[in-house]
This record gives C-alpha cells, sequence and structure tokens, in this order.
C-alpha cells in the first residue's frame, strides 16, 4: 500500500492517493484534480475510486470532475444524499482495491454524515478521518445547523463525537496511521497539531478527546472557543453535495482585462500587496492580498465576500492571472466572478500612511479599531480603548464606529488589517482610516 499526502497550505488542506497493484484512490480532492492525474500517471496506476469523507465546508471537491474524467466511481455515505452519481459507503461496506480491503465507520460529530476510511494491507492499517478526528483535536461541531442533507444542532453533533471517539476507533490497533483532512490552521477545528500524520496509539494518549471521561465536560470542552464561520461555509457544503463543474470550464468564462476599466457596478476586490494597494487602487476596492502562496485569500475572500455578491479581482501582473482564478474556484467563488483586470493607472486613490510617533504619543486621538476574531480579543488586547470589530463582519458593523476621530486598524500581524481599512475607508468616507499594519508588534 503507497499512500501519497497532498497539501494546499492556504487551507491547511490534505488529500490522498492510495496505491496498490495499478490501481489508485482518491481521498478528499482539492479542486483542481491534476495533480492526482500526475501521481497516477507516475505510478502507472488507474484512478478508480474518488472517497469523500463529508460535504466539505471549507473548500470545493472536484470528486464529480475525476469522476466524469476517469470514470472513477464516487463513494460517499447514504447520510449526505449526495445528488451526483455515486455508491453509497458506510460502515459495513468494503472495496477490494488490489491488495488492501477497503471499508467504511460511520464517525458522526463534525458532520452528521461523516465516514473515517480504513485501509488495510495485510498488518498495515491507515485511517482516513476526514474532518472527524484531528492530530490532537476533532472537528468542531456548528457548522451544519444551517446547510446540508442532514441539518443538526452544534450541541447534538458535540454528543455524536462524543460517542464517536468512545466507540468507533476501540476495535483498531494503536499502530493504525492517522491521515486527517485538516491540519494546524484550518477553521474546521481550534487546537490542530503541526504535525501532518501520526497513529491512533499517539492520538489515543495525547489527544485530548480521548481522555474526558463525561459527556458533560466533553461537550462543554469541545463548543467552547470554536473560531468564527466564514460566509461561505454553507455554500460549500451544498456546493459539495452537488458536485462543482469541471474547472477548466467554469474558468474559461472568466473575461481578463488588461488594464481595463471596471465599469460594472460590482465589489472590487484587489489581491496585490498591500503597499501597491496603498500606493494607488480603484476607489472603493477592498485589498485582499494573495501576494504569496501561503496567505489566507480564500479564507478572507470567503468571510467578507458573500457567497451570492458579485465582485472584480484586480491583479498585479498577467502571470498571476491563472493562479489566482484556481484560488478563486478552490471555494467555488469563480461564479460570482465578473472580470479580472491588471490595474488601470488612472483615476486611483491613495492610503495616507499613520504618523506613528504622533499614535504613540497620543494614542486617545484615535479610535483604534481591533479587528482579530473574538477569541483573539479575549485572551488579551493590544490597546486598552480599542473597539472590538472582527474583520469577517466589518463590513456589516462599519457604520457603527465613531467617526469623530482618525480610525487606526490594528490586527495581530498586519495581513487582516490591510483588508479591514480597506473596508472602513469605503464604509466611512470623509473619516481618516489608517492602518497600523505589522508596526502592531511595537505594542504587543
Amino acid at each position: 500500500m503507497k499512500i501519497k499526502q497532498f497539501e494546499y497550505e492556504p487551507l491547511a488542506h490534505f488529500s490522498y492517493a492510495i496505491v496498490s497493484n495499478g490501481e489508485m484512490v482518491v481521498v478528499d480532492p482539492e479542486r483542481n484534480p491534476m495533480k492526482y492525474y500526475a501521481f497516477a500517471k507516475a505510478n502507472n496506476a488507474k484512478i478508480v475510486a474518488v472517497f469523500e469523507t463529508h460535504p466539505h465546508a471549507d473548500f470545493v471537491s472536484s470528486h464529480l470532475q475525476m469522476h466524469k474524467e476517469t470514470g472513477a466511481t464516487i463513494y460517499v455515505s447514504n447520510k449526505v444524499g449526495a445528488d451526483y452519481p455515486h455508491r453509497p459507503f458506510d460502515e459495513g461496506d468494503t472495496l477490494q482495491i488490489g491488495e488492501i480491503e477497503i471499508t467504511a465507520i460511520n464517525t458522526p460529530g463534525h458532520s452528521p454524515d461523516s465516514i473515517t476510511i480504513v485501509a488495510k494491507d495485510g498488518k498495515k492499517v491507515a485511517l482516513f478521518t476526514g474532518d472527524t478526528l484531528f492530530i490532537g483535536d476533532v472537528g468542531r461541531p456548528d457548522l451544519r445547523e444551517k446547510a446540508g442533507n442532514m441539518k443538526a444542532k452544534r450541541r447534538e453533533l458535540a454528543e455524536m463525537m462524543f460517542q464517536t471517539i468512545q466507540d468507533k476507533f476501540t476495535g483498531l490497533p494503536d499502530d493504525a496511521l492517522v491521515y486527517p483532512t485538516h491540519g494546524a490552521g484550518t477553521l474546521c477545528g481550534k487546537n490542530i497539531s503541526s504535525d501532518k500524520s501520526s497513529t491512533l496509539g499517539n492520538e489515543r494518549m495525547g489527544n485530548w478527546a480521548f481522555k474526558v471521561e463525561t459527556k458533560e465536560k466533553f461537550i462543554d470542552s469541545l463548543l467552547d472557543g470554536q473560531p468564527f464561520i466564514p460566509s461561505y461555509f454553507g455554500y460549500n457544503v451544498d456546493t459539495n453535495k452537488t458536485g462543482a463543474p469541471i474547472l477548466r470550464n467554469a474558468l474559461a468564462k472568466i473575461p481578463f482585462k488588461l488594464n481595463g476599466a471596471i465599469d460594472n457596478g460590482a465589489l472590487v476586490i484587489d489581491i496585490r500587496d498591500e503597499a501597491t494597494f496603498k500606493r494607488g487602487h480603484i476607489k472603493g476596492s477592498l485589498n485582499i492580498q494573495a501576494a504569496s502562496e501561503s496567505a489566507k485569500f480564500e479564507t478572507w475572500l470567503g468571510a467578507i465576500v458573500e457567497p451570492d455578491e458579485k465582485f472584480n479581482l484586480v491583479i498585479d501582473h498577467p502571470k498571476d492571472l491563472e493562479e489566482i482564478l484556481e484560488r478563486v474556484a478552490v471555494i467555488g467563488y469563480e461564479v460570482n466572478l465578473l472580470s479580472v483586470a491588471t490595474s488601470d493607472t488612472m483615476n486611483l486613490e491613495t492610503m495616507e500612511s499613520l504618523d506613528l510617533n504622533d499614535f504613540e504619543k497620543h494614542p486617545d486621538n484615535y479610535t483604534i479599531v481591533d479587528i482579530r476574531n473574538k477569541g483573539e480579543v479575549e485572551e488579551g488586547k493590544f490597546f486598552k480603548n480599542a473597539l472590538s470589530h472582527p474583520l469577517n463582519d466589518l463590513r456589516k458593523t462599519a457604520n457603527e464606529i465613531s467617526t469623530g476621530k482618525p480610525i487606526v486598524v490594528h490586527c495581530a500581524g498586519g495581513y487582516r488589517s490591510a483588508a479591514g481599512s480597506s473596508i472602513l475607508k469605503n464604509k466611512i468616507p470623509g473619516t481618516k482610516v489608517y492602518d497600523l499594519s505589522d508596526d502592531i508588534e511595537k505594542f504587543k
């Protein structure tokens, strides 16, 4: 049994290929399937199956595209109510792939329809646990109250997760390998280890979820302090339940303009780095940076822009086009993307730089807006009188902020404050808005 782990870093997403005797299966694939095709080709293997551990909330899967392009059968729990061609795969079901026996365990908790894929090759056992069992944590239970075929309240799912951890893994050996669908940095859990895999024995010893003895204490611990839920999560659950269109076809429909004026009246998202944005940008545009491969662009695009909201993108250079289109499509937002353009050089706005010396000496002369998440603020403020307005809600709460003083926006490191300051500049015209950016480090 050969196992390959693939990582999509911006969303801390892991997907997997399993190969045996010229046959290959893929578990929880990302939107672009080409890396799996390349791996199959390199290993002289045929892709015969795609497993979905559940309908994902934070990314769009390529399971339907892979079915159409390779003929692979999609396997998913019958509880999903999937609208694409598939075979139900639940506890008791078995599939033989080369020398590997693949079975399912129904492991509800993160969602009511979650399964864990168990692959056995002789004495070697591997568990593909989806968003149920992470390394050092378990999946959050509060994402399926408003989306999906099977809706469930968070407390009900937390109770299911307790029973899953108590009962579902008991018959499996300590040396079983654990391969989750997410690592540290995902919003699908809160205290995930930076390790990318583990063993079941290590999780039994070190993962808090295996140590809590009472159901009530487990539920309280699991529900406490979960991160915010981006706007796009429910939309992605529904998209994955139906199956996304073939990626290259979807992206081919999006027009590109070289130095083109954007005049369709829709929202403009400028993905360039904050320094470039501040030197000149289209009036009213928002700065959600995608300046590096690891930047959390997808998360913040899906948190700031609503799933049904049309928008345009401004990029720095034509060479950036293909990559940014794929990043937008990772969360299924290509359907709302009206156009992509490189920045026009005419009629641009600038953002003033903060006089840091004056701010340090006279902080009371400014309205300070802290756009970190609620949990971060609860751990401690950097400025005593700062107003808390989390970035994911800022477009809705901006009108609550006093405009009697210049506004200074900060986060924890500078990335989010670029977006936050651009939002407030757009929402509160006539008020000076400054981005503290990475100078926040001086106040920690």
